[in-house]
């Protein structure tokens, strides 16, 4: 009798425990196991986070591509000219710059025009059926740091605005307007940047020429329009250029 009940004891002894890991091994995955709703906020969460995420992508994107196409997009800058000579007379001209031609050449120009340099600059190199030249500021300025070549794209046509240069990667601030279609320059690296547009080049033709290569590029720098009213008082002027 004592060995059944003992016998007895020890199995319920052990349903016991077997009853008591069941229930703690329940208690265990209700703790640990997502509930429905708890997966349906994680999910919700997930979502959000990829929407974030391909978001921010898109606006970064967005923005690149903005930056590719502001940096390529055309622009108009304006010349405001006194024609000079014996009867002076005012007069403008429209410059389409087109940066995909030469973008190094096109921001230098921009950046200029936009900082007044062209204000009041003599046109102090006109040679008929070749180029009219400009570029030297009315008054003294410290040396511009040259600026890198670009590849030459488009030729050198009538019409085209182009750097002048003093050799590889020399460009600064002076340039020229081809008179005719000077091709052989393309070969030397002269790389258009815009043109002339509209009727601008009816305007062109009027520079006054009876200077000829007569003004001195070295005292241009040096003494600005000092020297070129007491000198070369008759010569064509852009009076104000501004970027539209």
């Amino acid at each position: 009798m004592k060995c059944i009940m003992s016998a007895q004891r020890q199995t319920y002894a052990a349903i016991g425990a077997l009853l008591m890991v069941c229930l703690v091994t329940t208690r265990y995955y209700s703790t640990f196991l997502p509930t429905p709703s708890t997966m349906q906020a994680t999910n919700e969460m997930e979502s959000r986070r990829r929407l974030m995420a391909t978001s921010t992508a898109s606006s970064v994107l967005g923005l690149a591509s903005q930056d590719a196409q502001a940096e390529g997009e055309q622009f108009d800058v304006v010349f405001d000219i006194n024609l000079g000579g014996d009867a002076p007379s005012q007069a403008s001209i429209k410059i389409r710059v087109h940066p995909e031609w030469a973008p190094k050449g096109a921001a230098q120009f921009k950046r200029l025009v936009e900082e007044g340099w062209y204000d009041d600059a003599g046109v102090f190199r006109v040679v008929p059926g070749f180029v009219a030249q400009f570029g030297l500021p009315a008054k003294p300025q410290p040396k511009l740091a040259n600026i890198p070549d670009d590849p030459v794209k488009v030729s050198n046509k009538r019409g085209t605005v182009v750097f002048a240069t003093a050799g590889p990667n020399t460009r600064t601030s002076q340039m020229f307007i081809n008179y005719k279609d000077n091709s052989f320059l393309d070969g030397q690296g002269f790389a258009p940047i815009g043109e002339v547009v509209d009727n601008g080049m009816q305007v062109v033709d009027q520079f006054y020429a009876g200077y000829g290569e007569q003004p001195n590029q070295g005292a241009i720098t040096a003494s600005g329009n000092a020297y070129l009213d007491s000198k070369f008082p008759k010569l064509t002027k852009i009076t104000k250029a501004k970027v539209e």
